[in-house]
């Protein structure tokens, strides 16, 4: 186990060292200069330059990229213009925001997918599978802003069911203590539960939007893999034997099904940490995705930096869970490891 941590982590290691040169040279190429939005309207050219050479800006690139690497070495991922706090800071108390709807996202779109790609497998050509293509197709072809637009007018503005679109709470509740920046958990242990229903409540469009967003591929691979499974040798051999009904459903053709779609379950995530932006902006949600928008239209290099480092680590972490998640569920990954 510790040896299969230790390669994954060395593999990875060029990847992030390419992420952080092509970051660097990306925010420098990018039209705008942070100095004179930070300075104002009104500045003079003397002020933009002396702004300038405070966030050393004025500097040669190979100096600011150097200044760069050094702040990396020591956890330092700069100071945003924009907030006037560290990099680092702002990530953290935005990160859990767009963890919870991330995951909460890819709850619905898993508990949603896997099912209907079981389904369809089951009865090929029947009118569940056509059905279940139907709505993944819809799913992945509809922009995830427009159908959290479609989704806001109408659970929120001609139904009423939904609350206001404006963050993970209403203007008149009061966050949960902070214990793992998770609203649903926070609430949860302290054991209030207008909280957390009003949290759910705000939760449940934004991650419906991602859900649908993400349901397609997910529930394609599934349908794809039980297909495969269920033609196999070994599922005929269960059946001779007098097995049918779930036993040979759950144990050995689901099971066995699961390698390709816990691989694209992990893609799916990847997708979704992107793809949330647009679902923070329409929503009002205050995470990392918002974050990053808001810093790059004020030319802010550092918040995108650190955006796209957290976003580069976040991935890699998401590669060993998969490994780790094959050996689980598959006996053989562990003796080839």
């Amino acid at each position: 186990m510790l040896g299969l941590l230790a390669r994954r982590l060395a593999a990875a290691l060029p990847p992030l060292a390419g992420v952080v040169i092509v970051t660097f040279v990306m925010t420098r190429a990018l039209p705008g200069d942070p100095a004179a939005y930070f300075a104002g309207p009104a500045a003079t050219r003397e002020a933009v330059e002396e702004i300038r050479r405070q966030l050393g800006l004025d500097q040669p690139l190979w100096v600011q990229f150097g200044a760069y690497l050094a702040g990396l070495a020591r956890g330092d991922l700069g100071v945003s213009i924009t907030t006037g706090q560290p990099v680092a800071a702002d990530i953290a108390q935005r990160l859990p925001a767009s963890a919870e709807l991330t995951l909460i996202g890819l709850l619905i779109a898993a508990g949603l997918g896997v099912p209907m790609g079981v389904a369809a497998a089951l009865r090929p050509n029947s009118w569940v599978d056509h059905l279940c293509r139907i709505i993944a197709t819809a799913g992945v072809s509809l922009p995830t802003f427009f159908t959290g637009l479609l989704l806001i007018y109408v659970f929120y503005y001609i139904l009423g069911w939904a609350p206001a679109p404006l963050g993970r709470l209403d203007a008149f509740s009061s966050p949960p203590p902070q214990v793992t920046g998770f609203y649903l958990i926070a609430s949860a242990l302290a054991g209030d539960g207008e909280t957390f229903l009003g949290a759910a409540a705000q939760l449940v469009l934004p991650a419906l939007t991602l859900g649908i967003f993400a349901l397609a591929p997910i529930a394609r691979m599934t349908r794809g893999s039980m297909l495969s499974v269920m033609s196999s040798d070994f599922i005929r051999a269960a059946r001779a034997a007098g097995l049918a009904g779930s036993p040979v459903l759950v144990r050995y053709a689901l099971r066995n099904a699961l390698l390709p779609v816990v691989t694209t379950l992990g893609m799916v995530l990847s997708f979704l940490l992107g793809a949330n932006v647009l679902v923070e902006k329409v929503f009002a949600w205050p995470g990392i995705g918002s974050y990053a928008v808001e810093a790059l239209i004020a030319s802010d290099y550092a918040p995108v930096q650190g955006f796209v480092m957290t976003m580069a680590a976040l991935y890699v972490a998401l590669n060993l869970a998969i490994d780790l998640a094959y050996q689980a569920i598959d006996p053989r990954v562990r003796i080839e490891a």
